[in-house]
């Protein structure tokens, strides 16, 4: 459609109202001041490690709460019930960290890859107590380090969820790493 222009008669209204019109903002806005930066504190300054000291745990600290479902209900009670048969099991109890973590990476890839869904990961329960290592390494590492590689990626986009086995799989001395499908 064709526009059509102002004819000389609005062009004279237009004319006598814009020249009785005021600015309504008669003063330029002025941008507000930047903000100061915040302030840097300096690093926190770190005690020489001493013979004989213990040294700080690095692991994760433990979930305070458990992980919310994200499978079907009615599959995660007969998993958890120990009526789903798991389809692969590998034991990492009594592997360091070093070579526990390729060989979960490993187990848990290829399962997926070959369209398992159920799974278990035999860590051990680990020792409570004190420990008398002199260097102050904890025990039941894997319990704790497992879940914890399993929510990382690359695996935790395979993982759907984690939950401890039923006594009949390892109890609380594996967990049951339930896969997504593949494909």
């Amino acid at each position: 459609m064709k526009r059509r222009g102002l004819t000389p008669e609005d062009r004279e209204v237009w004319s006598r109202y814009s020249r009785t019109a005021e600015p309504m903002h008669s003063v330029q806005p002025t941008s507000e001041p930047r903000p100061d930066p915040p302030k840097v504190e300096p690093p926190a300054r770190i005690d020489p490690f001493r013979a004989g000291q213990t040294a700080r745990t690095v692991l994760p600290p433990p979930a305070s709460k458990p992980a919310s479902l994200r499978m079907d209900a009615k599959t995660h009670r007969r998993m958890a019930s120990g009526k789903l048969r798991p389809e692969a099991t590998i034991d990492l109890h009594g592997m360091t960290l070093d070579v526990a973590h390729p060989a979960l990476a490993r187990f848990i890839l290829s399962s997926h890859a070959k369209g398992r869904r159920l799974v278990v990961v035999v860590t051990g329960k680990g020792r409570t107590g004190a420990s008398d290592d002199p260097f102050g390494r904890d025990r039941g590492v894997l319990k704790r380090q497992v879940p914890h590689w399993l929510r990382l990626p690359p695996l935790s986009a395979v993982v759907l969820q984690v939950s401890e086995a039923h006594r009949s799989h390892g109890g609380s001395g594996a967990c049951y790493v339930y896969l997504r499908r593949s494909g």
